[in-house]
């Protein structure tokens, strides 16, 4: 078959189907997909920017738990101011709940100064240390990030040693 046959037939309804059953056949020829070794790139790449990533986050989750307890000692804060303002001291432990302890009329149990105490995003770990003698008081926690060291009431233990502390304005 010549070309100018398959031109000339091309004009009738017959003759296009024709053309179009030859160029059919050419592009049934043409491989579809990836090779083993573009596959094998790309999975190599991905596998690099995974692992890279996983140590490029690992501080970031380090900040986040140091700020989650920053905010956690903040939390006990003023739950202790609001203990102290009504029943004139500060408690000598910290309980889960923290509430009054009938000490004067203002400071009465139904009174909820804290109602769930936090605990350290590591627990058991690392935990807060608290320490009061009634007139002052101070919190402590062993940041991730943090460097040095604080003492709690004669301690420096937080599960780790305690680099951080929150003490009574």
């Amino acid at each position: 078959m010549s070309l100018n046959y398959k031109l000339q037939i091309s004009n009738y309804k017959r003759g296009f189907i024709l053309i179009k059953t030859l160029l059919r056949k050419n592009f049934v020829n043409v491989q579809r997909g990836f090779t083993l070794i573009e596959l094998l790139v790309v999975i190599s790449i991905i596998g690099v920017v995974m692992g890279l990533s996983f140590f490029g986050l690992q501080g970031a989750r380090e900040s986040a738990r140091d700020a989650r307890r920053k905010s956690d000692l903040e939390l006990i804060r003023s739950g202790l101011e609001l203990y102290r303002s009504d029943c004139n001291q500060y408690p000598a432990s910290l309980n889960d709940p923290l509430i009054g302890d009938d000490s004067v009329p203002s400071c009465t149990t139904t009174n909820v100064y804290i109602e769930d105490v936090p605990d350290d995003p590591n627990n058991p770990v690392r935990t807060y240390r608290y320490y009061s003698n009634g007139t002052v008081y101070s919190i402590c926690a062993s940041l991730e990030e943090g460097v040095g060291s604080v003492s709690c009431g004669g301690s420096d233990n937080c599960g780790e040693t305690c680099n951080y502390k929150v003490e009574n304005p």
